[in-house]
């Protein structure tokens, strides 16, 4: 195909991963940036933030590490449903990923209350503030993940992939791969 310039264009699904994959290295560096500001203040006041990390739930994080693996996992399995043409599987999945993302909000919530019950606030500490800026923007973008999903979820019960039509469930998937590996 080719536009008035005579330049070949490449076909859209080919576009639309570029475009997936030029998003995500904007995120990259968006969190890559948040870790580096984490690891240049605790190298600055490394006894707060070992003081600090000691208020965190281990527990509810662990929890909520498991939850969203098993998110990576069901969303990994919906792409490869429907690369099969097995969307009533794709449904489940997601259905199954955006189940997990709620119980990881839910428990982020717990999580805050918690927090604020002990008068631990982000302006507590420097810890506190890199704490809750880095967790508050990805559950940003675990709620962003979810509205994404759940357009993809409509969009398969419409009927509008199959297995040679599912750029934009892999997509999604993507991108909710990278707020799991941003937990991580």
């Amino acid at each position: 195909m080719e536009h008035a310039a005579g330049v070949e264009e490449f076909p859209r699904f080919e576009t639309s991963k570029m475009g997936v994959w030029i998003f995500l290295f904007s995120e990259v560096l968006l969190f890559g940036g948040l870790f580096a500001t984490y690891a240049v203040f605790r190298s600055l006041f490394l006894q707060d933030f070992a003081r600090d990390h000691r208020e965190l739930d281990v527990t509810l994080g662990a929890i909520n590490t498991v939850v969203l693996l098993c998110s990576s996992l069901s969303v990994a399995l919906g792409v490869a449903s429907i690369q099969r043409g097995k969307t009533r599987v794709l449904k489940l999945c997601l259905g199954i990923t955006i189940l997990c993302g709620l119980v990881f909000l839910v428990i982020k919530y717990f999580e805050y209350s918690g927090k604020f019950a002990h008068g631990i606030y982000p302006w507590t500490s420097s810890f506190f503030s890199i704490y809750f800026l880095m967790t508050g923007i990805h559950g940003l973008h675990v709620l962003g993940g979810l509205v994404a999903l759940s357009l993809v979820l409509f969009w398969a019960f419409q009927g509008r992939f199959s297995a040679t039509n599912y750029v934009r469930v892999e997509g999604t998937a993507l991108y909710w791969h990278l707020v799991d590996v941003v937990r991580i």
